[in-house]
């Protein structure tokens, strides 16, 4: 069985690297129990350093919404370049 691909940078993800579960619609915007799609750690991080809760409940509740934000676009054209256990520190709070 071949590993499942990120929704966000299209890379796979591996058994044994760092991975989170993505509300589609955050918890605390009435997700709970909605739909998740399973992210790289440092993708879903990218996401929630671009994004407040309120956008992505709006906005962006789908990854097809989340790949085409220009911020996200930019991160996914970096990240995809590398491997799929690639780790990089979020710089502290990036949403404008």
């Amino acid at each position: 069985m071949s590993d499942p691909l990120c929704p966000l940078c299209g890379r796979p993800i591996p058994p044994d690297v760092p991975q989170s579960q993505h509300h589609l619609v955050p918890r605390l915007k009435g997700g709970k129990g909605g739909p998740t799609v399973l992210l790289h750690h440092i993708c879903h991080k990218e996401i929630h350093a671009t994004l407040s809760e309120a956008d992505l409940a709006r906005d962006y509740a789908t990854p097809e919404a989340l790949r085409a934000h220009p911020r996200l676009a930019k991160f996914i054209r970096w990240v995809a370049k590398r491997p799929p256990e690639f780790l990089s520190r979020t710089t502290g709070r990036r949403r404008r």
